[in-house]
């Protein structure tokens, strides 16, 4: 590098090379303008200082003087490789390899592009490159250890685990010393263990035992070790050895769930399905009764059979196990044994037992044939549990009435409102679940999981602003919305854009939603950074681990909810886009002079409030923006707080289109992900696409509302488009209606036939009579009347559930909202959307939507009065038993305990 330079200049290149990577980019840019005022066209100097601006953050400069650089030397491998770090410093990674490509065009054998090159490689997946720039490397310089393991890396991600075994013996063969020297054996055990794995991978288990048993003294993770052995010996079928090596790896971490299933596939007791012979399952409680005698303080051993015993033995079990866990008072309970409520009859027999304990406590108190009493709070640990199981099987009343009586026994408990507020969002009552979540973040106001869980609940109910002064209490410095956004605090972001699109700001819900998509995207950014570290570190285990779960990063749950509420929010703006000033001016001129006037007033006191809370967030964040040195940090500022900018698109559906094909390729067996395929591709009149998402429907679930709605919907929607007039429209005919045959709902059946034939196999369910309704009026709209009374025809008969006896209702009450929604707007029958509203107030009396006698909604409730004293003026303020606190002023500030004598 700089060679072109006389001596002097080049002593100064060298030192801005020097001065970059030490991060001394002042001095860097002095010596580059020295160099620059003699030579003001040498091209790797104007790259270097380009490279140097970009880190101070002055990207355009930056990009000018790079590419000035390169004008001026085409063939300098320098401002080749400069100008790749610049697009690779921008995530442009395309670019970034075309760059080191043509580096290496002029310097084929420079080691720092290679390896730059590689880690590039290695983060777009381009695996075929990856092999052969890392076999460069160790062609290069073979006696470099990183360069053995990153070919045996590259082979195995490249899936040629065998190559991969054959480079790291081959290494392993130019190492001298059998021991390596004592800073290097951890590393050196871990790629021995990375080698028995890959050789397990490719089915070797006879070797890679061997090979394990033979290195056990260079592996210091015995932990490993042993856990790898065990693996072989399954593998093998050796399963006696198997077993005496799960019990000693139980001796030393007996709460391991996975160690018990391991010990069970050894002794032939495992199941995929849980399900098991009433053989299997003597057998079972004897290996578990043993293994119970032997590690008695583990809660594993005792809750595991709980998921396989049956009857009266599941009953004993489950006394055994919920007896010292009521006494001790275990909040967690009732979440460690809600899995055995998918069990036929588990629900049911549980119930009886802790009746017939809470039974004993109040008559003897003590437990059924036990003479020592029991504590007082037993009684109210008890309620507890009663009150989260009636709330499990939507027993909401009495769910309510358990946790009443709790509350009363013991007041300062604070876990009994928490799972109040979560009855209460269960029962339909969003408000009042909000302010018993406020009343347990009041009694602990250090507590950052109740904070969390009490904004969660006030987002729930919509009340955004409320949320942002609750959330704001736990964020650095008060600056609430960069703080969490900094953390990639999800849940917030998924609560808030789901309540803002519920209120109809899409601009907001929008801003949100995508929030949460860019921490995605810098989630798979940040594995850059591991792709030189694990190899030098050898943490190669872990580093396949990692880059095999960045591959499936977006199929997590919290990118689907975004990647969706996106979609929902494009589909919106599409169906009802924003209106223009003109017409805005027209709807004006439409309205009253007293009207006119009104609005206006409106508008300027909203502009006042903006303004406003834009200058008391300046002030903040200029206070906070100053550090202990006194310096001003200055803060990036949002260019588009509101999201507008982000609803000024000329085709939603086209920017919907990129969310959808990432839940297509990571979600593919999501029925929201081709439910939305269908909406969106049938407004775009792509008709085989909107086909291949009712395909796609009806492989996940036929028998899904929904999947009928599609079906018909789809049929319809094709049979009254205008005949094809060109080859390539009358090419998707022929392929629609040769597919049709292959549907069997659809052989030998009219639109009007498949639609009854759906209700009569279903006519019990009220989702599917609802489907059914709305597809007779979209068929034959004249049959509106007709559909509405087969809706309203629905019955919520008692059914037994997962072989329960207790009278568990069958509607839902999300599902009774649509059907509200349904008749309302879709049916357009407002009598009957009032008639389903009062019907279903009396079945859901906590329910705020339906306006249930007992919610919120209600004046004359108690929850009601509650709420209005929680959330008056935007503040909350409580009294629990003698504790007076006044958490959250009008202006966001946290206010000091009074009277606080719990």
């Amino acid at each position: 590098m700089g060679a072109s330079l006389p001596p002097k200049e080049a002593n100064l290149f060298k030192l801005i090379v020097k001065s970059y990577e030490s991060k001394q980019y002042k001095k860097g840019l002095k010596a580059a303008d020295t160099i620059l005022r003699k030579f003001p066209d040498h091209g790797e100097t104007l790259s270097m200082k380009g490279l140097t601006l970009n880190c101070m953050d002055r990207k355009p400069e930056a990009y000018e003087l790079v590419r000035q650089g390169l004008k001026n030397d085409l063939k300098s491998h320098v401002c080749w490789h400069v100008f790749g770090l610049l697009y690779r410093s921008d995530r442009d990674y395309r670019e970034a390899i075309k760059c080191y490509r043509n580096a290496l065009k002029i310097d084929p054998d420079n080691i720092e592009i290679l390896r730059d090159l590689s880690l590039l490689q290695a983060q777009m997946r381009d695996l075929t490159g990856f092999v052969e720039t890392r076999q460069q490397l160790l062609t290069l310089k073979p006696n470099h250890r990183m360069n053995w393991i990153g070919f045996a890396v590259s082979h195995h991600l490249n899936s040629n685990a065998s190559k991969a075994i054959e480079i790291l013996e081959a290494y392993e063969g130019t190492v001298e010393d059998d021991y390596p020297p004592q800073n290097e054996r951890c590393e050196h055990g871990e790629m021995l263990l990375y080698k028995i794995s890959l050789l397990e991978e490719c089915g070797f288990f006879e070797r890679a035992l061997e090979e394990l048993q033979k290195n056990e003294s260079k592996i210091v993770d015995k932990l490993g070790y042993k856990e790898q052995e065990v693996s072989l010996f399954v593998n093998l079928g050796r399963l006696e050895e198997g077993e005496k090596l799960y019990q000693a790896l139980l001796a030393m971490n007996p709460d391991n769930y996975s160690y018990y299933e391991g010990l069970q596939k050894c002794v032939g007791l495992y199941s995929e399905d849980g399900h098991f012979a009433p053989d299997e399952i003597d057998r079972l409680d004897a290996l578990y009764k043993t293994l119970g005698q032997q590690f008695k303080w583990s809660s594993a051993v005792k809750r595991i059979p709980l998921d396989f015993l049956q009857g009266d033995r599941f009953r004993e079990a489950a006394d055994s196990y919920m007896r010292p866990l009521l006494t001790k008072g275990v909040p967690s309970l009732f979440s460690d044994l809600s899995s055995l409520y998918d069990h036929p009859g588990k629900a049911n027999i549980l119930e009886q037992l802790i009746l017939e304990l809470e039974n004993s406590i109040r008559t003897t108190g003590t437990y059924p044939g036990r003479v020592e009493k029991e504590p007082p709070s037993t009684l109210m640990w008890i309620l507890f549990l009663l009150s989260q199981h009636y709330d499990r099987r939507s027993q909401y009343e009495i769910a309510l009435s358990k946790i009443n009586e709790a509350i009363e026994h013991t007041p300062t408990v604070i876990d009994l409102y928490s799972v109040k507020s979560r009855i209460l969002k269960h029962a339909g009552d969003l408000a009042a679940a909000a302010a018993f979540a406020d009343e347990a973040r009041c009694m602990d106001l250090s507590d950052r999981y109740v904070n969390s869980e009490c904004v969660k609940r006030m987002l729930q109910a919509d009340q955004v602003v409320l949320a942002e002064k609750t959330a704001v209490l736990f964020t650095k410095e008060g600056d609430q919305h960069n703080n969490l956004h900094d953390m990639q605090c999800m849940w917030y972001e998924l609560a808030s854009a789901e309540s803002y699109f519920r209120q109809g700001d899409l601009g907001l819900a929008l801003k949100k939603f995508l929030a949460v998509e860019k921490h995605y995207t810098d989630i798979t950014e940040d594995q850059f950074d591991f792709h030189s570290y694990c190899l030098r570190k050898m943490t190669l285990r872990t580093y396949v681990e990692m880059l095999k779960f960045q591959d499936r990063l977006h199929s997590h749950v919290y990118f689907h909810k975004a990647a969706v509420g996106a979609i929902r929010c494009y589909i919106k703006l599409h169906d009802s886009p924003p209106k223009s000033t003109a017409e805005e001016d027209d709807d004006m001129s439409k309205l009253l002079p007293s009207q006119k006037k009104k609005l206006r007033q409106k508008q300027r006191k909203a502009e006042a409030r903006a303004k406003k809370e834009a200058e008391e967030k300046n002030e903040e964040s200029s206070a906070s923006g100053i550090s202990k040195s006194g310096k001003r940090q200055a803060k990036p500022v949002d260019p588009d707080p509101r999201g507008e900018k982000l609803l000024q698109v000329e085709d939603p559906l086209l920017e919907a289109t990129k969310y959808l094909k990432l839940l297509q390729k990571n979600s593919p067996d999501s029925l929201e992900t081709h439910l939305l395929s269908f909406e969106l591709h049938m407004r775009r009149q792509k008709i085989l696409l909107a086909f291949q998402a009712v395909k796609q429907l009806l492989r996940l679930d036929a028998e899904h509302p929904d999947s009928h709605r599609c079906l018909i919907k789809f049929f319809h929607k094709v049979g009254s488009l205008n005949t094809p007039v060109n080859d390539s429209e009358k090419l998707v005919w022929s392929v629609v209606e040769a597919e049709r045959q292959t549907i069997s709902q659809l052989q030998g059946k009219s639109l009007f036939e498949t639609n009854k034939s759906f209700l009569e196999k279903y006519e019990d369910s009220l989702m599917h009579r609802a489907a059914f309704g709305e597809m007779m009026y979209v068929l034959d709209p004249s049959r509106r009347s007709e559909a509405v009374k087969i809706i309203e025809g629905s019955t919520n008969s008692p059914v037994s559930r997962n072989g329960t006896i207790g009278l568990v209702k069958d509607w839902k009450l999300e599902d009774c909202i649509e059907v509200h929604k349904l008749l309302g707007t879709v049916l357009v029958d407002k009598d009957a959307a009032l008639r389903w509203k009062v019907r279903c107030a009396e079945i859901f009396p906590y329910s705020v939507y339906f306006e249930g006698r007992h919610s919120s909604a209600s004046p004359n409730s108690a929850l009601n009065q509650i709420c209005k004293k929680s959330f008056e003026n935007g503040s909350s303020s409580h009294s629990v038993g003698n504790c007076k606190v006044e958490s959250i002023t009008s202006n966001g500030k946290l206010d000091t305990f009074k009277d606080l004598t719990i």
